[in-house]
């Protein structure tokens, strides 16, 4: 079956969207699939073949609507069976919404200001604008990664249950496994000069969206004492500082900048904690749950409904005390050990493999 991908960045060892069109891209070249990526920024592949457009990038909402007219002409030139989108692009048979819902997003993370950011920014205005005619086309797939989108989707822009396909995220199960836990974890442990307390450890970007308040402020009310809590991910920490030495846990946390070697913090650590307010599906709670840690989410996350067994589930992000006796929770070994083990469980039923397999699945029921 010849499949064209479309992703704005076509990159190796990216984080989010980018990360998985990679994955897949290949997964799919090697299940014996011909696969085309078109992209505005490509990264060598001997395995797909890239088809690089050019657009404008100095400003966003130009880029956005630039890339999808080139996109689309592209793709109608190479008569492809399908068309999957990982980007807000306007024709495809196949979109992922493995953002959720932009309106949702914007509501969620900022409250009331989402309502002015809505109406005054041309940035928001062309995502919004993209998604709506996105979801109005019924010739058009909406692949969500969670139920929670899916049932969001729906609500808002009334679209037909009949157009929706649930595939979660994959997981790389042997780069994030337990048996990192012994070597990989000590060494790292050994080199940070950690303590015999536990090691709580929020991974992710935008740590206001991640909930990184609601952190520290369950650290400073539950859990072990001498726990810490390590931060991974990009974003300026100076505010975060002082607000953790303002709430008596500065000596307690720590943050460690981006990390390409996240398996490697995840071994070191014992449970993970991500209060985000907003996420279509949180990979870093996914990829802790593969590495047995037990995971402490909100509802907001939509992997929650997917690892809800094997992790504590905390319905309200800002409820500083749900999460707070979540760390109480997890202040037991034997309890971090059962739902570590029952994480990895599930983990093991969302490799890539099983992702791309499903992908096919539904690229040949569209052809069809």
């Amino acid at each position: 079956m010849k499949i064209a991908l479309v992703i704005e960045r076509f990159e190796p060892g990216a984080g989010g969207v980018e990360g998985v069109a990679w994955t897949v891209a290949h997964g799919l070249a090697e299940a014996g699939e011909e696969v085309h990526v078109i992209a505005r920024r490509v990264a060598p592949s001997q395995r797909v073949e890239l088809h690089p457009v050019h657009v404008p990038t100095a400003w966003q909402p130009l880029r956005v609507l630039a890339f999808s007219r080139a996109a689309h002409a592209r793709a109608t030139a190479l008569g492809c069976d399908v068309v999957h989108s990982f980007s807000r692009t306007r024709h495809q048979d196949v979109y992922r919404a493995g953002g959720g819902s932009h309106a949702d997003y914007l509501r969620q993370n900022h409250g009331p200001a989402g309502r002015a950011l809505r109406q005054l920014s041309p940035r928001h205005r062309v995502l919004l604008g993209m998604e709506r005619r996105i979801f109005a086309d019924p010739r058009q797939t909406i692949l969500c990664g969670s139920p929670m989108v899916k049932a969001q989707i729906a609500a808002r822009y009334r679209v037909a249950d009949e157009r929706f396909v649930v595939i979660p995220n994959g997981v790389d199960v042997d780069r994030f496994h337990p048996g990192r836990r012994s070597a990989e974890g000590a060494r790292l442990r050994v080199d940070l000069g950690v303590g015999d307390g536990p090691v709580w450890v929020l991974v992710g970007s935008g740590l206001h969206r991640k909930g990184l308040d609601t952190a520290l402020l369950a650290l400073a009310r539950g859990g072990p004492r001498d726990a810490e809590l390590w931060v991974a991910g990009k974003d300026r920490p100076d505010r975060w500082r002082s607000r953790a030495a303002n709430l008596g846990v500065g000596a307690r946390v720590r943050f460690l900048g981006p990390r390409s070697d996240v398996e490697s913090v995840y071994s070191a650590a014992d449970a993970l904690i991500l209060p985000t307010r907003y996420d279509a599906f949180a990979n870093a709670t996914l990829e802790a749950a593969a590495s047995g840690l037990p995971v402490l989410t909100s509802s907001t996350n939509g992997a929650s409904e997917l690892l809800a067994p094997g992790a504590i589930v905390v319905e309200d992000p800002e409820d500083v005390e749900g999460f707070a006796a979540g760390l109480d929770e997890l202040g037991d070994p034997a309890r971090r050990s059962e739902l570590g083990r029952a994480g990895r469980a599930i983990a093991l039923g969302q490799s890539w493999l099983a992702h791309v397999a499903a992908l096919r699945r539904l690229y040949r029921r569209i052809a069809a």
